[in-house]
């Protein structure tokens, strides 16, 4: 334990606001909803910088979903009472709303409100995803909207299908694993584990009411059967990458998850992404990966966790083959003093932090750095995702410069699948969540720049 002076450096003042991400439970129990907190929280700067690219998308956003600011929109992302005059209808104006709000033109970015009366935004015909004012506009968007055409197709699909995540109507397929753990290494051995009994119970939600109801509803023709299935395994490893990406860090650190008392994971800079739709038996996954664990704890942290999570942090011994979840709502480097020091909860075998974003501005660097010197100068097992080599440079860069011990990165074998658009550039390559990942332990890092520069350089 390092002496209470050193300790204290680490810690900023609390109007700096740590980043956010997602995850999932078998036990779960409420987070109170508290006001906005101040400071560069990523959900915030997320939704604010839509504007650079698309001025005005912001409000269009909060206009088409009826509301009338963005403390509302966060109330209800964050898992809060919908305010007065939020909601729809009926499934097919939610479907309308929710399309509007893609509605600008993709080359000249002009929103609905910026045209005369007589023009039209119309979609692509090949994507039915991005929009257009007129054909000149389309024309001379080609060569850049035709890299992306097709992944932006399965976009389409997929922003359509997760409603069922949402409804409960597609519950994720979960069982003991009949492969032994180490022969499941990635996406491909994993289908090929579930192999017929998986698609089975897709082909099952395919056939159900549900998703009969969902495309008579959003107006536009029902894909094939194939296509649709092909969506659902996506979101089924979008939801799925999180508890089998802290396998991986658990299994390539070395973690006893047979240790008496059972094992901790804290999982930081985690917000409405990580929360709001986590379900008991998301991260069943998590415990088939190590069959006769003795209890794994999971515990989120971050200042925009959602409500309905447990706040509970007992450090009593977990059930043999358990795994549960709870959360606490607030910076991690406070968590740490107020909590972990003072023996209210579990000393963390592992730390993730999924997509931490520290790279991308100085707002969010300063509001990570207290936390990632924690990590740090008490050596705790680490590991980050990231959303694309681009940002996998970037991040080793700075982890560099603060002098960890790197131990491993690449490309991560339980990446989501599912294609995301970056909402206010729709013809930017789509990335990947936690595409990429990085492990680091403690300091004195053994690769300096210019030797990441080349490993990277050299493709990983």
């Amino acid at each position: 334990m390092a002496p209470r002076s050193q300790r204290r450096r680490h810690k900023k003042p609390p109007s700096l606001v740590a980043p956010g991400i997602k995850a999932s439970p078998t036990i779960v129990t409420p987070v109170p909803l508290t006001p906005l907190k101040p400071g560069p929280s990523i959900d915030t700067l997320g939704f604010f910088s839509l504007d650079n690219n698309v001025p005005g998308l912001s409000q269009l956003i909060l206009q088409k979903l009826n509301m009338k600011s963005y403390e509302e929109y966060k109330l209800v992302v964050d898992g809060g009472t919908p305010v007065s005059g939020f909601g729809f209808r009926c499934p097919q104006e939610m479907f309308q709303k929710m399309e509007d709000t893609f509605r600008f033109c993709a080359h000249c970015r002009a929103l609905p409100n910026g045209l005369s009366d007589s023009t039209v935004l119309r979609h692509c015909k090949r994507c039915r995803n991005v929009y257009y004012c007129g054909p000149e506009c389309q024309r001379s968007d080609w060569p850049a909207h035709r890299r992306v055409c097709q992944e932006l197709r399965l976009v389409a699909v997929d922003r359509l299908m997760e409603w069922l995540l949402v409804t409960g109507d597609f519950v994720l397929p979960s069982g003991p694993w009949h492969w032994p753990p180490e022969a499941v290494q990635d996406w491909d051995s994993w289908f090929s584990m579930k192999g017929l009994h998986l698609d089975a119970t897709l082909d099952a939600v395919l056939v159900s009411p549900a998703v009969t109801t969902l495309w008579a509803s959003v107006g536009r023709p029902r894909p094939d059967p194939d296509v649709l299935q092909g969506s659902l395994k996506r979101l089924l490893t979008d939801v799925l990458s999180r508890p089998l990406t802290l396998g991986l860090g658990l299994r390539a650190l070395g973690i006893d998850v047979r240790r008496i008392g059972g094992s901790t994971v804290h999982v930081i800079g985690a917000s409405h992404v990580e929360t709001f739709l986590t379900r008991p038996g998301d991260y069943d996954e998590l415990g088939y990966m190590f069959p006769g664990h003795l209890g794994l704890r999971v515990v989120m942290v971050g200042v925009d966790v959602a409500a309905g999570f447990s706040q509970s942090t007992s450090t009593s011994p977990l059930e043999p083959g358990t795994i549960h979840l709870s959360a606490h709502r607030g910076l991690y480097h406070d968590f740490w003093e107020e909590q972990v020091e003072t023996g209210q909860t579990n000393h963390p075998d592992l730390v993730v932090a999924f997509h931490p974003g520290f790279h991308s501005s100085p707002e969010l660097m300063e509001a990570w750095l207290p936390t990632l010197l924690l990590l740090r100068d008490y050596k705790i097992p680490a590991l980050i995702t990231v959303y694309s080599h681009q940002e996998l440079v970037s991040s080793l860069q700075i982890l560099v410069e603060l002098d960890t011990h790197i131990t491993a990165y690449g490309a991560n074998p339980f990446m989501s699948l599912k294609p995301e658009q970056v909402y206010s550039n729709p013809n930017k390559q789509p990335v990947y969540c936690s595409a990429y990942y990085i492990m680091f332990l403690g300091s004195s890092c053994q690769l300096g720049n210019s030797q990441l520069e080349e490993k990277v350089d050299d493709g990983i």
